[in-house]
């Protein structure tokens, strides 16, 4: 059986001008680039350069890019470092998430619970999407200091409205984060049209290396950093920069925005999926997520009555991802689908497909013909 990868919202392969672009760096540039002499400056040069290719994807400035280890790390910065931050009033410790987010910002807040602060939890409704009145709720307690509200969901693709969000954070002088590892280089992400004050960037979901991300910081915010020491990435990253991923980083951004006309296609490839999915079972798959605000890549389906991770071990040359667990006889959905209030019998047989540049019309006839539900 042929195999087809159909899971890159779970990670992407490193792109070609990308494994390019680190190359010198995995050999000659060697050198630290917080040392003043010859053997720096290539490498010092090449992290300025990769700094502002990141910046120049979602519209921010060079200086208000920090590198990390990935989106796990800067999502932690931001909460964290929000939490920490020696501005933050004591009154203030109210920290409101959304029903959906990814667990590198819901476990977080969990530990920021032990810690003293209040977390509101904001639930959404069945397409996955948060509404603007339940967040004005909860700023209207007077006593949050961050609101953390990914911009698209990793499961089912649903986008949430952030300039309305954001617009009412503002108004509120309450930061803004939004964890867009899924986001950037699918879709246009431009921090001052979303109102966001903090946003976070995973390298290995837009063709770079896995260990390397960014987290977007809005000049003027400030936050008490998870590592300390000598002070590299604006004094809130300490360590010795990681040159060689911070390049692949950079240049998989400096990609990413000459590819993102190209996202059509990869939704037109989605959209004859779905049609081809519904051609053959009919009123046995169902959509998940929002069905026009979603991701241009991501198909979350439902087979129903089947169980999704069953869907898939019978079709194992078919990389994709169940949205149920089976633990001890017993089904669980994700808690992305639960928030939805998706039906336990719905929900148990759901799967994301999701596509990416290298994903051909071909494959997914394939994976029509081969499909048994």
């Amino acid at each position: 059986m042929s195999s087809i990868y159909l899971d890159y919202n779970a990670s992407t392969p490193v792109a070609p001008e990308v494994r390019a672009a680190m190359e010198p760096f995995a050999a000659a540039h060697f050198g630290n680039p917080s040392s003043g002499h010859w053997a720096a400056a290539p490498a010092k040069a090449a992290l300025e350069r990769a700094r502002a290719q990141v910046a120049a994807l979602v519209g921010a400035r060079p200086c208000e890019i920090i590198f990390t280890s990935g989106g796990s790390e800067a999502n932690n910065l931001a909460l964290k470092g929000a939490w920490f931050s020696p501005e933050r009033e004591p009154r203030r410790n109210r920290l409101i998430v959304s029903a959906v987010e990814h667990p590198a910002v819901m476990r977080p807040a969990r530990f920021l619970q032990r810690l003293g602060a209040n977390v509101s939890v904001l639930p959404v409704d069945r397409a996955g999407c948060v509404a603007e009145r339940d967040l004005q709720r909860e700023l209207g307690r007077g006593d949050a200091f961050l609101v953390s509200i990914m911009h698209a969901n990793n499961e089912v693709g649903t986008i949430q409205p952030l300039p309305e969000l954001g617009g009412q954070c503002r108004a509120a002088r309450v930061p803004f984060h939004t964890d867009a590892a899924q986001s950037v280089g699918k879709i246009r992400v431009e921090a001052d049209a979303l109102k966001v004050d903090l946003l976070s960037i995973a390298g290995h979901k837009l063709y770079a290396p896995k260990g390397i991300g960014a987290l977007y910081v809005r000049s003027g915010v400030r936050l008490e950093p998870l590592v300390h020491g000598a002070g590299q990435e604006s004094g809130l990253r300490a360590g010795t920069e990681n040159v060689l991923l911070s390049v692949g980083l950079g240049a998989a951004c400096e990609l990413a925005s000459r590819r993102l006309p190209e996202a059509n296609g990869i939704r037109a490839l989605r959209d004859y999926f779905w049609s081809g999915l519904k051609a053959r079972f009919g009123a046995r798959v169902e959509l998940n997520g929002h069905p026009e605000r979603r991701l241009p890549n991501t198909l979350n389906v439902s087979f129903v009555g089947s169980v999704g991770s069953d869907v898939l071990a019978r079709n194992e040359g078919v990389a994709a991802s169940a949205g149920s667990a089976c633990h001890a006889g017993s089904m669980k959905l994700s808690p992305v689908l639960e928030a939805m209030q998706t039906p336990p019998e719905t929900g148990m047989g759901a799967i994301r497909f999701s596509l990416g540049f290298g994903t051909t019309r071909a494959e997914l006839d394939a994976v029509l013909r081969m499909l048994e539900v």
